[in-house]
């Protein structure tokens, strides 16, 4: 029976086929009349869906604004808080900053309403907030002895803003006397992202009842910052690290929650920038929350994942006092890594197990260290150069294997004809004649394996390093996001490809497909019952180009080099290291040695053999 095989015909087929999709795609694109029309009616859902939005879990705060001139407005607020007499209302906001981080707190609330990155942009070249426009709020619930259940966030805050040897102190009370009172504590540091947070009570001891949970609520929703929306979403994740120095979190893709005890700190992070809540003392339990904003690319929608933490608050002797920190900044490792007792660099994705290990202590400080000398893109180029040079006895390991096996080609095709009605027969034979010449089929897959930790190491780096963040090389704007040198009008979309052409994820799939032309190539055909592999794995780099076409364009960047470079190492070892002659005759050589079976070798001979018998029978 002749096998089938995928000839010229069928690829000019599949080519044209393609072609026609595409050009269908751009021919069916909507007219302007139609993208008004379209963008008219998508208003219309997102105002719908903003209203929903407000009546969900995800409200930050609703609570309306009392009115000063309000006489009737301030009794009732009094009449809401309780006979206890809380601080009279006084809006307004305190600001707390220094080089490079500016908050502004409210009188209400007590809390952060506002947080600015002094030194970076957005992609659009906007100051970087991570708090702004009520996407945050942060209130400790507690109940009176009344039964009256009070949130902070209702509460209006007394402040005192007091400055010492380069520090800045808020102290935020909201009294019920002079001696009475719940007080929030901010400490910020020069040149520091990590702020000082203190939450404690005095004289509440007969207000607050404490057989009721005193609880923290915090909610956050992440604003976008890059101009892939669904690509910062994948780096956008709650964090957390619990139970004495265990490191989870929740889903990415996907609405998750969980519950959780002894929590050390809690993450926000919106790819490379985090809100970190920590504390001296591990919060006793914790029931966290991550809900997923983005269902599509949008070039205009703001916010990407939905956060949300209820952290019980230990009252004792019926006060509060809790010591925390609360960190606005880059998901930075030099930075991070100035908070070792809190160990908030582990809140970086740098992978798991030894990949993580890989990326964090050897790409990422050699990384730096490059980059502290080159410019980031040459940085790449030369990091590149020096792995494939030190992967280059692993890339010689697969090219022998590949050679020995075009050697006992000519050998295999003989066995494949002579037993080609019997098929375990033929396998037989030919893994005789492979133990003969001393040739695993398998060791061109070994340096292949032992490559797979440097390269999803990388995988990681690229995407997750702020060193690269807005770092521009040749046409591409930023590394830790796609290139584009052409984008599709607006409403225009190819299915899995994206709204833009990439170019260096195209680089990287023309190095790739020669690698394999120069690889799979020269044994993948001889396999029997494959007669199509050869096609399937030059599909590969077609399927690649899909692939990274959002990803960081640093990281296929880093293909493109690393191919090139393989594909010229191995041009080296054919050309001037292997003699297929002198592999030949070694071949010879091992076939005349006496091999001595290992008990799995002989094993497998007799189950073999075992098969072909009762084949007979």
């Amino acid at each position: 029976m002749e096998e089938k095989k995928l000839d010229v015909k069928s690829i000019i087929g599949f080519v044209l086929i393609f072609g026609i999709l595409i050009f269908m795609f751009y021919q069916n694109k909507p007219t302007p009349e139609e993208i008004a029309a379209q963008k008219a009616k998508q208003e219309q859902i997102d105002a719908a869906a903003a209203k929903e939005e407000k009546a969900d879990d995800f409200v930050i705060d609703s609570t309306p604004e009392v009115n000063l001139n309000d006489s009737s407005a301030i009794a009732g607020y009094k009449s809401k808080i309780g006979a206890f007499g809380f601080t009279t209302p006084k809006e307004g906001t305190t600001v707390l900053e220094n080089d490079v981080l500016f908050l502004k707190i409210s009188n209400k609330g007590g809390h952060v309403v506002e947080a600015k990155m002094k030194n970076f942009v957005t992609y659009d070249s906007v100051p970087v907030y991570l708090v702004k426009d009520g996407n945050s709020s942060f209130a400790i619930n507690f109940s009176t002895i009344d039964n009256r259940v009070l949130s902070t966030k209702d509460l209006f805050f007394e402040p005192n803003l007091t400055k010492s040897d380069g520090k800045q102190i808020l102290s935020l009370k909201a009294k019920t006397s002079n001696d009475q009172f719940l007080e929030y504590r901010y400490e910020m540091k020069p040149g520091d992202y990590l702020v000082d947070f203190t939450v404690r009570t005095q004289g509440l001891d007969g207000i607050i009842n404490d057989s009721n949970p005193v609880t923290l609520d915090w909610k956050l929703k992440g604003i976008r910052h890059s101009k892939s929306i669904q690509y910062e979403n994948r780096y956008t994740r709650l964090t957390y690290h619990h139970e004495d120095g265990k490191l989870s979190k929740l889903s990415e893709g996907s609405d998750d929650e969980e519950t959780e005890e002894d929590i050390k700190w809690i993450s926000y992070r919106q790819h490379f920038f985090s809100s970190i809540l920590a504390a001296d003392e591990p919060f006793k339990s914790g029931e966290l929350t991550s809900k997923n904003l983005v269902e599509e690319e949008s070039r205009t929608f703001g916010f990407t994942k939905a956060y949300s933490s209820v952290l019980p608050i230990e009252v004792k002797g019926g006060e509060i006092s809790k010591s925390m920190y609360m960190y606005y900044g880059p998901t930075d490792v030099d930075v991070l890594s100035k908070y070792e007792d809190l160990d908030l660099v582990d809140s970086i994705p740098f992978g798991w197990g030894i990949f993580g290990w890989i990326n964090r202590y050897v790409f990422t400080p050699f990384y730096s260290l490059l980059s502290s000398y080159f410019p980031y893109g040459i940085a790449i180029i030369i990091m590149t150069i020096l792995v494939r040079l030190a992967m280059s006895p692993v890339t010689y390991k697969s090219y022998l294997s590949q050679a020995k096996m075009k050697v006992l080609k000519p050998e295999i095709n003989e066995l494949n004809e002579k037993y080609k009605d019997n098929a375990m027969k033929k396998q037989q034979e030919t893994m005789k004649l492979y133990g003969k010449a001393g040739v695993s089929p398998m060791s061109g897959c070994v340096p292949a394996f032992l490559q797979m930790p440097i390269f999803y190491a990388l995988f990681m780096f690229f995407p997750s390093s702020f060193a690269l963040r807005q770092k521009s090389f040749l046409w591409a704007d930023d590394l830790s996001s796609f290139d584009t040198i052409y984008q599709f009008p607006e409403g225009f979309s190819i299915p899995f490809y994206g709204d833009h052409v990439s170019l260096f994820p195209i680089l990287a799939s023309i190095a790739i497909f020669f690698y394999m032309m120069m690889t799979t190539g020269q044994n993948m055909p001889s396999q029997p019952g494959m007669p199509n592999m050869k096609f399937i794995m030059y599909l590969m780099p077609f399927m690649m180009l899909f692939f990274f076409n959002n990803y960081a364009s640093g990281l296929s960047l880093y293909y493109f080099v690393s191919n090139l470079i393989t594909i010229g190492i191995m041009l080296v070892i054919k050309n001037f290291i292997l003699d297929n002659d002198k592999i030949h005759a070694q071949i010879q050589e091992n076939k005349k040695k006496p091999k001595k079976e290992n008990k799995f070798q002989r094993k497998m001979r007799e189950m073999m053999e075992q098969a072909e018998a009762q084949k007979k029978k």
